[in-house]
């Protein structure tokens, strides 16, 4: 037992000779000394002390985990002590960490095809035809202005460097990397459910089942909250106690608790439908941030076509892209933080029965809204952005005469892949990794100046106890913000993979970082928590398995209808003259001319190319001005439209089933350990067999001896009564009288 916990991060453990726990032992000065230490040790379960006198094998749990100075270069490479974790905070944290080292491992792979599928891109540009065709100042192609007024004609060929560009994440390599990143995500899964049964078997908790715990009622310095239901006469009364408010619902107040009574769902009724209104506004409200980013992409983009800066005017696509979508990221980081404690508010308001329905409710909750405030700009981009625009003389207008945005020649994947990277390393980078240290050290500062500490000497903090110290730490806020931190980046790596190869090679240069900050974090700046049983990872298992399912359907999607991959292969196979991407470039482009455009949308500025402009050319699918429908949908359009659906079928089912056929094949238990738990059984079976034939030979000596002892009738004298003959053991009885 431990009878002074005073060393923090000391836990230590002997390499390989010495499996088990060396503690420090002293025995306090008297009962009341000891009494002090052990209720210290119930209710505070900090940081144990050992012996300062160990073996040199034997090193503090920092040492291999989360050191301090040197952790990104000395142990970023090394296994971490699963089992040491599991001892030290329990099965429950045990099991992140294990999960994180799964994930992290499999995301290697992936990251190696992804740079692969990447250079690939890189080595075929000089080859790919459309980019020479739109590169080639040769094509003098007049394209239409890209917003009304002040936006003029411009040529193809300043596209160039975009075109170039999209090549590099809009190649055929990316339908093979969306197969495999679909397979891998099986793969990911199937190895986990190994992984995770290995560790059941380990620890012991092949047989453990997690009990429902009720919810106890908490008073203030807590994070959760309990309803009691106060009787008065026939009427019931709600009131909720959180942590730092009190909400009373729109009903008498209830002075005294007479009765407790169970709630049922009418009484739960107003809460659920809170519930879902609050998660619907708030979803809305994202909805209306991305539009009102998408109002600013507008407007900025024709004010710089209008400035007279030549440096504004120089890279207007990129300038807009780039801040857009910095500006996204800034309102996701935000948002995440609001609609976190938006879902603990409202999962408290449900008054769920137990802890693990309170978990689960909130886990969902959270989940839907970062997930929607997350991917909501980047679905945008992917399948509406540039699909509801119309055409030159009939464009589509929102709020006034601001226009649709349009996609750039090459297509919306490249600000797709844009948004992605920002996005996904801006997130890494500022909430999972400097929010995870910065923040736990300045709560920590904060912490030490309103306390008295600051009023001692420094040579007076340094002898104060180790459980004195840990006080100034912050609390231990459960492992679900880096479970959620890790299924979003989850998403961003399988959903829209097809357009971001480099996804896998990102989110594994993250993880290598976020395993050690996450130990540095659980080691050396949050308390010790209480050690929780877990067999598996709960309902983040089924979001991550939800997810992967949903992967492939959206790569399905964005490959037929946000890259050029199907239109290159329709008319390649069907309208090409030679069977190659020869005029591909002037195939998808269609004609316009300038004087169908309606009443005060012409350019300000028509001679802006120093000719007289006719005939202007957009990307789109329509029939000429000189035809008998013109500017209707021509059958081109029609007919890759019929093998964009099929496509999309054709490789969710085909995907699906590959995906099926791998979960089948590999089994879920490890076979040594199948073969472990059936010897387990056997001789338990033999055992219970041993224990039965034992019972049962007893009955029958037992039976058999009765048998003997019993005289037959030819022995009894027949003169003399069966009652009255002598017993030994009344003789022996009145012997010892």
């Amino acid at each position: 037992g431990l009878t002074e916990p005073v060393t923090r991060s000391k836990w230590h453990y002997s390499r390989p000779s010495v499996s088990f726990q060396v503690y420090e032992v002293k025995q306090g000065s008297n009962l009341v000394e000891q009494i002090r230490l052990f209720i210290h040790k119930v209710t505070d379960p900090l940081h144990p002390k050992v012996n300062a006198n160990r073996p040199q094998n034997v090193k503090s749990l920092s040492h291999p985990f989360s050191r301090e100075k040197q952790h990104l270069y000395s142990v970023f490479y090394k296994y971490q002590p699963i089992g040491l974790i599991r001892s030290y905070f329990g099965e429950k944290v045990g099991l992140y960490f294990a999960w994180l080292g799964v994930y992290t491992q499999m995301l290697i792979p992936a990251a190696i095809i992804g740079v692969i599928v990447f250079l690939y891109g890189c080595a075929t540009v000089d080859d790919n035809i459309p980019s020479m065709e739109i590169c080639d100042p040769r094509n003098n192609i007049t394209m239409c202005p890209l917003c009304d007024r002040a936006c003029s004609y411009w040529k193809l060929v300043t596209a160039c460097g975009t075109a170039r560009a999209s090549h590099l994440f809009d190649n055929p390599a990316t339908v093979f990397f969306s197969i495999f990143m679909a397979l891998w995500a099986v793969l990911f899964m199937e190895h986990w459910k190994r992984r995770q049964m290995r560790l059941n078997y380990v620890w012991d908790l092949m047989g453990f089942g997690e009990e429902e715990e009720v919810r106890e009622p908490q008073r203030s310095g807590s994070d959760t909250s309990d309803v009691f239901i106060c009787r008065k006469g026939p009427d019931r009364f709600f009131l909720f106690f959180l942590s730092k408010w009190s909400v009373f619902l729109p009903l008498p107040t209830c002075f005294g608790f007479e009765e407790k009574v169970k709630l049922t769902c009418t009484d739960r009724l107003p809460a659920y439908l809170t519930s879902v209104v609050m998660m619907g506004f708030m979803i809305s409200v994202t909805f209306a941030i991305v539009f009102g980013v998408i109002l600013y992409r507008i407007s900025i983009k024709a004010a710089l076509h209008i400035s007279t800066y030549p440096a504004a005017r120089s890279n207007i696509r990129a300038t807009v892209k780039t801040t857009a979508a910095i500006i996204n990221l800034i309102v996701i980081i935000i948002l995440d933080e609001i609609y976190a404690a938006i879902a603990r508010w409202l999962t408290i308001l449900e008054v769920p029965k137990t802890d693990k329905s309170f978990e689960e409710r909130l886990i969902f909750k959270t989940f839907i809204l970062k997930f929607v405030n997350a991917f909501t700009p980047i679905v945008y981009l992917a399948f509406f952005r540039g699909r509801l625009v119309g055409r030159p003389g009939n464009y589509l207008y929102v709020v006034g005469s601001y226009r649709m945005e349009e996609c750039a020649h090459a297509g919306c994947l490249m600000e797709l892949c844009i948004q992605l990277c920002i996005t996904m390393l801006g997130k890494q980078l500022i909430q999972n990794n400097l929010f995870e240290i910065g923040i736990p050290k300045l709560k920590k500062l904060l912490r030490k100046r309103k306390s008295e500490v600051t009023s001692l000497q420094e040579e007076e903090v340094k002898i104060l106890k180790r459980y004195e110290k840990d006080h100034f730490l912050g609390p231990f806020a459960g492992i679900n913000p880096e479970y959620m931190e890790m299924i979003i980046q989850f998403g961003m790596v399988t959903l829209f993979v097809a357009s971001f190869p480099l996804a896998p090679l990102f989110a594994l240069l993250n993880n290598i970082i976020e395993i050690r900050l996450d130990a540095k974090k659980f080691v050396m700046e949050l308390r010790r928590p209480i050690a929780a049983k877990a067999k598996d990872i709960g309902i983040w298992y089924n979001l991550l398995r939800g997810l992967s399912k949903v992967a492939v359907i959206v790569n399905a999607f964005v490959i037929a209808f946000t890259s050029d991959f199907i239109p290159r292969l329709v008319y390649q196979y069907a309208y090409s003259p030679d069977s190659t991407m020869h005029g591909f470039v002037n195939h998808t482009l269609s004609y316009f001319n300038v004087s169908d455009f309606q009443k005060g949308t012409a350019p300000l500025e028509p001679m802006h190319l120093h000719y007289k402009v006719q005939i202007c050319r957009y990307k789109d699918y329509r029939e000429p001005p000189w035809s008998s429908t013109p500017y209707d949908l021509s059958k081109e359009f029609w007919a890759i439209l019929a093998v964009r659906l099929a496509f999309v079928i054709v490789f969710q089912n085909v995907v699906m089933l590959m995906s099926d056929f791998v979960d089948w094949l590999i089994p879920d238990i490890p076979k040594d350990i199948s073969l472990q738990i059936h010897k387990e059984k056997i001789l338990m079976v033999e055992l219970f067999m041993k224990e039965e034939q034992g019972k049962r030979l007893a009955v029958q000596d037992n039976h058999n001896q009765e048998t003997c002892t019993i005289p037959s009738s030819d022995d009894q004298s027949p003169s003399r009564p069966r009652s009255h003959s002598p017993s030994p053991q009344p003789q022996l009885a009145q012997s010892k009288l």
